[in-house]
């Protein structure tokens, strides 16, 4: 045990295992129940994904609904697949890509604070946990304790996978550029002579190349741009995404002078590796250009007579539901709460300033022409010396991010603040508040220990720091157990919010003879979805009734408010209203 704690590189390793079980609890205990009841968009995925079952038929892009991206789709059809027509095998797909999010947020804020000129080989000889592994430890524990992520990750909505394609595509991207620049080092190694113009015994020899680049950034290269291409299939928000990996590699080709002709060589396959993988969802769009934008011009601002106010009032809305109000959709959030903790939202605060503060001066110095001196000072917020201080990238990343992530919520219309369609700023919110969360205890600790580090009194300050660090790690995830599970889930508003008596329809019906006619009224409205209402659709995916064939079967009969005097008088009704 004692090892344990003296070796960093195992302490972290335990704590990241920790984090991943805590994560995983609370985004797969009682799938099956919890929400309650199905959600007619939940609902139209699975049907969808029956259909491709029986048919064999998986499309690309599903049109009913107003449109929706088919590879979660057909993922969540081997799911039901292996579990059947129930809801937990519709949100066990989005369960498993909130957990791996947790996961990337850890190695993507690792990669991003991670010292400059630094690697992560060296963290084995050190004996004390370092900053970059704190930070990135306590962002994937803030966004696996979070409502916001957990909400979502419980819910089955293609949106999940926005936020997990985002959160890999950006940390295999950084690794394109340390790869890129440990190759460059090890090829001028190569290079290498002595005075007398013998070659040194130090120089390395030459690695094997493709195309210029070597093995590991080649492959970091094109993983990077297939992961980013494939976020194409998840949220119409994600469109907007591909300006963070472009400014990245500017940001590279203005620093890293002597590897620019590699770096375009990069750009080069990662844009292909990346059009690789939309390239499905982008013929079809080309076949048939109105599916493109589905609801987007429905809901924009610009379609209202004052866009520019409503522009205004969204941006104060959307930042307001970090602390004053959030999303009032039950499906979304308990209505109305703040979308971060109260403590979670002082951390964030600080990293959020800290990365206001970043940035400010890495503009500043842009123009003085001195950005990319490396004795040029830009991050006040970490340690003085030069050895902690990471790229300015770890603070610029997180807030064009989030910047760029908030542009589809602002210029939307409906139900601002909207946590859902603000699911893009979910992964730079919570590294940023790792950020400032190990910036708050670093100053803390800084005033226990205060001028005499050996005073009884610093003593008893260190003691009551980590008192207060120990109830804060507890208190993170019961709140987020309690607030999800006891006061939101048992809500009555949560099950009307996801039509929990449509389900209990779903099971009426099931448990009737197949020779009892049942005749289902639908009086609800919605969308229409093959001439029937959306509302329809959980009662279909329960009695696995979607298909007309699958209908007859199960002698089932949807029937319009109109047609419902031609219904024969033994027949078993229920009412969709």
């Amino acid at each position: 045990m004692a090892t344990l704690f003296t070796n960093p590189k195992r302490l972290a390793a335990l704590l990241l295992f920790s984090i991943i079980i805590i994560a995983s609890f609370l985004r797969l205990y009682n799938i099956n129940g919890t929400p309650p009841g199905l959600y007619p968009d939940e609902a139209m995925n699975g049907n969808n994904a029956l259909e491709a079952l029986s048919t064999g038929q998986f499309k690309t892009f599903y049109p009913e609904n107003n449109g929706r991206e088919g590879f979660f789709i057909n993922i969540q059809a081997i799911s039901i697949a292996l579990f059947g027509n129930v809801p937990g095998a519709l949100r066990g797909v989005s369960a498993l890509f909130g957990i791996f999010t947790v996961l990337g947020v850890y190695f993507l804020a690792r990669e991003l604070f991670l010292p400059a000129r630094k690697t992560h080989k060296e963290d084995g000889f050190e004996t004390t946990l370092q900053r970059h592994e704190k930070i990135a430890l306590l962002a994937a524990f803030l966004i696996a304790t979070s409502f916001w992520h957990i909400n979502f990750s419980r819910i089955g909505f293609r949106a999940i996978m926005a936020p997990f394609f985002m959160t890999w595509g950006t940390y295999l991207t950084l690794m394109i550029a340390r790869k890129l620049d440990e190759f460059k080092t090890r090829q001028q190694a190569t290079t290498v002579k002595l005075e007398l113009g013998a070659p040194s015994v130090f120089a390395m020899p030459k690695e094997k190349t493709y195309w210029g680049l070597n093995l590991y950034t080649l492959l970091f290269t094109g993983a990077a741009g297939f992961i980013f291409g494939l976020g194409f299939n998840s949220y119409i928000a994600y469109r907007i995404m591909p300006l963070i990996p472009v400014a990245m590699f500017m940001y590279w080709y203005i620093a890293m002078k002597d590897a620019r002709k590699e770096l375009l060589r990069a750009f080069t396959i990662f844009v292909v590796c990346a059009l690789f993988a939309v390239l499905p969802l982008a013929w079809h769009f080309i076949a048939t250009p109105e599916d493109f934008l589905g609801r987007t011009s429905q809901i924009s601002i610009f379609s209202m007579e004052h866009p520019i106010v409503e522009l205004v009032l969204n941006v104060g809305k959307t930042i307001g539901m970090f602390y004053v109000q959030g999303d009032m959709n039950w499906r979304h959030n308990l209505a109305g709460r703040a979308e971060l903790f109260w403590p979670v939202g002082i951390m964030f605060l600080c990293g959020f300033i800290a990365a206001v503060y970043v940035a400010w001066m890495f503009f500043l110095n842009l123009f003085k022409g001195t950005a990319f001196n490396e004795d040029t000072p830009i991050d006040a917020t970490t340690p003085p010396s030069s050895v902690e201080r990471p790229s300015p990238l770890s603070r610029l990343i997180p807030l064009a991010w989030l910047l760029v992530a908030m542009l589809p919520v602002v210029i939307s219309n409906e139900g601002i603040p909207h946590a859902l369609r603000a699911i893009l700023m979910i992964p730079p919110v919570f590294i940023l508040a790792g950020a400032g969360g190990i910036w708050i205890y670093e100053k803390l600790v800084a005033f226990a220990k205060g001028a005499d580090p050996e005073s009884t009194w610093s003593h008893v300050k260190e003691i009551l720091v980590t008192i207060f660090t120990v109830i804060l790690f507890v208190l993170l995830p019961t709140e987020a157990y309690f607030i999800y599970f006891h006061k939101w889930a048992k809500d009555p508003n949560t099950f009307g919010a996801f039509t929990q008596k449509y389900v209990d329809i779903g099971h009426e019906l099931n448990e009737l003879p197949i020779e009892t006619p049942k005749y289902v009224f639908v009086r609800a409205g919605g969308t229409d979805v093959r001439g029937l209402p959306m509302s329809t659709q959980t009662v279909m995916f329960i009695t696995d009734s979607f298909t007309p064939e699958k209908q007859r079967a199960k002698n089932i009969f949807y029937v319009l408010s109109e047609q419902e005097k031609s219904t024969p008088p033994q027949a078993h009704v229920v009412i969709i209203d």
